[in-house]
């Protein structure tokens, strides 16, 4: 079989490896499933093109090992593996992308089922009419509706049941045109204009990064797909979907200050773990955080735990960038099921997952070159930075506003810190801010006895922080001035004894 030739054929051992796995989840269906019983979903583009040749190959390989003949006593019709093939038609599709579908189908004798409805109604039609419990799909972890999907995943509450297989679903940009072009198939006419990834005539365009010359000259010109360097940028030329941050990044702040006069920083912190909420261990690193945020000059406006879920994580992140500065995002980073950080951010975003093989390089050369640590690879397209240092086992992941750390205990938190504030001391991902300056001091006096001149000290002092609390009910209460300016804290100290008589509050040591 020309496909298995191929890709046996080829010193891609990367391919070779993505082709074997995918090979294992197709035979594996096909063991689980009569072949009446499946379907292939093909959409003309490159991801389900590359589906529709491993599934030839799988297919044959199949027959092959169910019969335990050799390739040559199969015919040339189980060669072509005719499948029940579903096509979403469109009025918003590419031309090339129709004729490229009916060309194709027509080649490998494609039982070709037509529908013209959304994918949900459609499927539920075509179920009633003719039942099959199973469909090949050509997701990849990228696109917008692989999270939490694995290899074999049933259908979401609410649609119609089968089993989704997903035999590319750890496959990069790099891979599938690694793919293509190791076994010289056909693919859509777009890909060599310029298009990297095809949705609808009206949200898609040439990849700018693939133009060639001067954008200023009439008539552009662009490379093909296959030569776009960073995969994170595939869905570049998809209006609807990618949308490069505004200048800056983050929303103004509204302070009453003006931007360039702003001496402080907000910051919210989100904690994943199921653990502390669980009460299995003890939470260490929000009081951790509180005294790193302090002692950089930063303001902590929010600190939240979640569950390690998705659309927890999502919702805090969604809800808490557009509010301060910076989101510290803490756990569920990592190849665990449990580790959703990084989902959750690309999805509070609106934006895919993507590959990146510079950190899959990375952690291959750190020893983490396995096949659950690359998935740590997926990134949030087109918002992230990592932010690499010598000393981190792993990178830290910036997303615009929204960092996320890998660290679960106060050892892994302080050299992650570390790192952090050594990058940003050269100017790097976050501001250093004047640091705050704390008095305490603790008295006997009643709150109704100091309550009236605590306010007016808030009115004579606006640019201190003024509290109080007790650490026992029947203790001293304690006073807290906090400001980023050492002599008005004195001031403020002296302006709230000159209101009692001398000796009623007495210093306590900070920390």
């Amino acid at each position: 079989m020309e496909i298995d030739m191929a890709i046996r054929g080829s010193d891609d051992r990367r391919l070779k490896a993505k082709y074997e796995n995918a090979i294992y989840v197709i035979q594996r269906a096909f063991a689980l499933y009569e072949f009446e019983e499946v379907a292939f979903s093909f959409n003309g583009g490159k991801d389900s093109t590359v589906l529709l040749h491993l599934l030839r190959a799988g297919y044959f390989l199949h027959l092959k090992k169910k019969s335990d003949s050799s390739k040559g006593n199969l015919s040339n019709d189980e060669l072509k593996c005719p499948m029940r093939t579903i096509y979403f038609e469109s009025p918003s599709d590419f031309p090339e992308i129709n004729s490229f579908t009916y060309e194709t189908t027509a080649s490998y004798d494609l039982q070709l089922e037509i529908i013209r409805l959304d994918f949900k109604s459609g499927l539920e039609a075509l179920l009633r009419e003719k039942p099959f419990k199973a469909i090949f799909l050509g997701t990849r972890y990228g696109d917008p509706n692989a999270v939490g999907q694995e290899q074999f995943s049933p259908s979401s509450p609410g649609w119609p049941p089968f089993m989704r297989v997903n035999p590319i679903l750890d496959w990069s940009y790099r891979d599938v045109w690694a793919f293509l072009l190791a076994c010289k198939v056909k693919y859509c006419s777009l890909y060599d204009q310029g298009y990297t990834s095809i949705g609808s005539i009206h949200d898609t365009v040439p990849n700018v990064l693939l133009r060639e010359g001067d954008s200023s000259c009439s008539g552009e010109h662009f490379r093909p797909a296959y030569l776009l360097t960073d995969g994170r940028l595939e869905r570049a030329g998809r209006g609807k979907r990618y949308r490069p941050p505004a200048s800056g990044g983050l929303p103004a702040m509204s302070n009453g200050l003006e931007p360039h006069k702003k001496s402080t920083r907000t910051a919210s912190i989100i904690i994943v773990s199921d653990e502390i909420l669980f009460g299995i261990v003890e939470d260490h690193l929000g009081p951790s955080l509180r005294r790193k945020l302090h002692s950089m000059g930063w303001i902590l406006s929010h600190i939240t735990m979640v569950q390690s879920e998705i659309d927890s994580v999502a919702d805090e992140v969604e809800r808490l960038k557009s509010s301060c500065d910076t989101v510290f995002v803490f756990g569920g980073l990592g190849p665990l099921h449990s580790d959703v950080s990084v989902a959750a951010v690309a999805k509070a975003f609106g934006v895919r997952l993507a590959p990146d093989e510079e950190l899959e390089e990375y952690l291959r050369q750190r020893d983490h070159g396995n096949e659950g640590q690359n998935k740590m690879a997926w990134l949030p397209e087109g918002i992230t930075e990592l932010l690499l240092h010598e000393n981190l086992p792993v990178p830290l992941i910036k997303c615009q506003n929204v960092l996320i750390f890998s660290a679960t205990n106060v050892t892994e938190l302080d050299l992650e810190w570390d790192c952090l504030i050594h990058l940003s001391s050269s100017g790097g991902p976050i501001v250093l801010m004047t640091p705050f300056v704390s008095r305490l001091l603790s008295t006997d006096l009643a709150d109704v006895q100091i309550a009236l001149p605590l306010s007016k000290l808030c009115l004579e002092f606006p640019d201190i922080n003024i509290g109080c609390y007790r650490k026992a009910r029947t203790g001293p209460l304690i006073v807290s001035l906090v400001g980023k300016d050492q002599v008005r804290v004195e001031l403020a100290v002296q302006a709230l004894c000159q209101k009692f008589d001398p000796g009623l509050f007495t210093e306590v040591k900070c920390g």
